[in-house]
Order: C-alpha cells, then structure tokens, then sequence
C-alpha cells in the first residue's frame, strides 16, 4: 500500500509541480493503457478492470492511499454507518468496516456485488461490511452519517439534490470529482506511485496520476428564511453551507458577515458581535460574543 502523502500545514493538500512534458507523457501512456485494458472482455465473476463500462461511470479502482486520506477527512468512526455509492469490488467498504465502522456498499453490477461479497469474507470484516445489487439514485441513504462514492462530476450533480436533503451533518466524500458549485468544505490528497507505473501493469491496483485527491462537504441545514431575534428580525439567505442576509433590530438593519453552516452549526457576525448556534426545527440557539463577553441568543422561524 501506498502511504506517502502531500499535506502542508494544518493538514492542507499541496499542490504539487511537475513538469509539464513529464505530466503530459505519463498521462498519455496511462491513457493508451487504460483503452487497452477496457477493450479485453472481463469473465463473468473475475476482478474488475480498468475502464470496465458500469451503468453509469466506468470502473476505475481507488488508489489505496486515498482510501485512507478519504475516511480520515470523514474522520469515520466505529459509531458511523458509511454507504459507499457505485462501491465496486467493496474496497472502500471493507477499509470502513476494518476502522469498525459499520459499512454498506451499492454496487448495479452483479459480479461486482459478488465479488465485493467475497473480499469482505476473505478480509474477516462480513459481519460489518454489507452490500446491495442496486441503483445509487433509488437507494434509501438516510441512515448513512458518511457517504462515499467515486463518481462522474455529472452523475454527482444528479445525486446534490438526494445528498442535500440527508440530514445535516452527515459527511459526504469523494475521490477527484465535485459537485458543480456545492463549494468543499475541506480536501486532502494522497501520493501514488503506482499510476506511474499503470501502463506496464496488467492490472493496476490505481490509476490516479502520482497525486490522489479527497473532497469533503458536509451537509448543511437549512436555515434560509425569516427568524425572530427578541425585538427584532434575522434575514438569512443561503447557498448550499454559505450564509448571508441581516440582523434588524431598533430600526437599523445591519448584513451578516462571515457567515457559515457545517451541518446543524451556524456562525456569522453581524457589526462587532460573533453568533454561534445549533440549528433545529424551527429554532436557533447559541452564544453571542461581543468584546469578550458571552451572551446566549436564540431565534425562531417566522412561519
């Protein structure tokens, strides 16, 4: 297993340089490899291959670096029920299930969903790694506090909306690909020498080219509307976890500065004074913190 990874301070992915010309060659001769590999038929049952057409993305495996790098920034736990989506040969899964975690994989190939099976037996983690024969986008994945996937950008969008309405904190992650203008809420990368290596590899464990990367949002509540504050009245509008509006009170309305959700926590500062909350049906509490000094504050939606 790869382990080197590229992390500045706090934990922050690196962007690493490389030359031009040495990054298109390698990335020519992964390619070439790539179509070679997907134009082989694959066994019925037998392992997976590179660019292997699946109903909605082709197969590619993740590197096993990332895979680390991608349950740590979910920072998932033995108390998490993971559900990988498009989960493959149930890497993911059983890398979840070894953490302790309860794990689920949602796999529309059948001898993939076979195979994954097996690998979770052979791997001794059966009784915490689950899969289903199924499609991602009918899937039940309300009980998940952490979703995986390693997808398309397009088939991504088509999940937002089935993501957004999960409730507000669980923790979405993926490998390479985004969600359109859902802006990340944290991101990490991994190293993989084997990508250099994929062209003169029959079956390469990744494809990644040198440097992996992670992306994290969580999903945030939602709190666009009109709120009462004591005499007076807050404005939030929002964007996916970014919060604007205003505070009003005693006739001088103030705009919201700063403001942002990480699932059910609310921040923002309105002049010189910092709000944090908890946001829940219908009612917002928290501190305000002005020149040192903590008051508490609370709001309930106008109906």
């Amino acid at each position: 297993m790869t382990s080197a990874m590229g992390y500045g301070k706090q934990g922050q992915a690196q962007n690493l340089k490389l030359p031009f010309a040495f990054k298109a060659a390698a990335l020519a001769l992964i390619f070439l490899a790539t179509v070679r590999v997907a134009a082989a038929q694959t066994p019925p049952g037998a392992a997976p291959q590179a660019g292997q057409r699946g109903k909605d993305v082709m197969w590619m495996a993740t590197a096993d670096a990332l895979i680390a790098r991608m349950l740590d920034l979910a920072a998932v736990k033995a108390s998490d029920y993971v559900i990988d989506l498009g989960s493959g040969d149930g890497v993911v899964v059983i890398a979840a299930a070894r953490r302790g975690a309860r794990a689920h994989g949602i796999e529309y190939d059948r001898a993939l969903y076979e195979l994954s099976k097996r690998e979770a037996a052979a791997a001794g983690v059966a009784a915490r790694a689950s899969f289903a024969q199924g499609d991602i986008f009918e899937a039940d994945l309300s009980a998940a506090s952490v979703i995986t996937a390693y997808l398309s950008e397009s088939v991504n969008l088509r999940l937002r909306p089935k993501l957004l309405a999960l409730r507000p904190g669980t923790r979405v992650v993926t490998n390479s690909f985004g969600f359109g203008d859902w802006k990340v809420d944290d991101a990490a990368s991994a190293i993989s020498l084997k990508g250099l290596l994929a062209p003169f590899i029959d079956h390469p464990k990744d494809h990644c080219f040198l440097v992996c990367n992670a992306y994290l949002w969580i999903v945030p509540a939602q709190v666009e509307g009109r709120w009462r504050v004591g005499g007076g009245v807050l404005e939030l509008r929002q964007s996916y976890q970014m919060v604007s509006g205003s505070l009003t009170q005693g006739g001088k309305s103030v705009a919201l500065a700063k403001g942002r959700l990480r699932g059910e926590a609310l921040s923002f500062t309105v002049g010189d004074t910092e709000y944090s909350g908890r946001v829940g049906p219908a009612r917002i509490e928290g501190t305000a913190r002005r020149g040192g000094v903590s008051t508490t504050w609370y709001a309930t939606l106008e109906r």
